[in-house]
């Protein structure tokens, strides 16, 4: 019997289903990890369980942009997992845009989310910043 867990923080949703969606992304092999999943046609799987925290920075999160946000979440990870080269952290910032006017976030607003993501989102998708491996009971 193990006398701690690891873990990580910092998420505040949890998908219930599994999400599959085509995107204009195209990866130089074939991706499969634990929960998410990108083949070499675009399309993407985030497998139930999969974990995000919704909007960042001053986006209020509503039903409008939660689906965004977890592609653009699942995106960023494979950005900072080094599956994706660092030139696709623009698509995937476009990605979030079009999904949240898809789904009912007016054009500017989204437009206004997307320049936040380009000027403030490349700490997210650096691979340096991976979320750390946590353990409790700390000793």
């Amino acid at each position: 019997m193990s006398e701690h867990i690891l873990y990580r923080a910092g998420y505040k949703y949890q998908l219930a289903e599994q999400f599959v969606i085509k995107l204009e992304v195209f990866p130089p092999q074939a991706i499969e990890m634990e929960f998410i999943s990108l083949n070499l046609d675009g399309w993407l799987t985030i497998r139930s369980g999969y974990a995000w925290d919704g909007p960042s920075g001053p986006v209020v999160d509503t039903t409008q942009n939660m689906r965004a946000s977890l592609v653009h979440d699942a995106l960023y990870q494979l950005l900072r997992c080094e599956y994706l080269p660092a030139t696709a952290k623009d698509t995937a910032d476009k990605i979030f845009e079009q999904l949240c006017i898809n789904d009912g976030v007016n054009e500017f607003t989204a437009h206004m989310y997307y320049l936040g993501l380009k000027l403030g989102g490349k700490p997210a998708s650096d691979p340096r910043n991976q979320k750390p491996r946590l353990k409790a009971p700390w000793r």
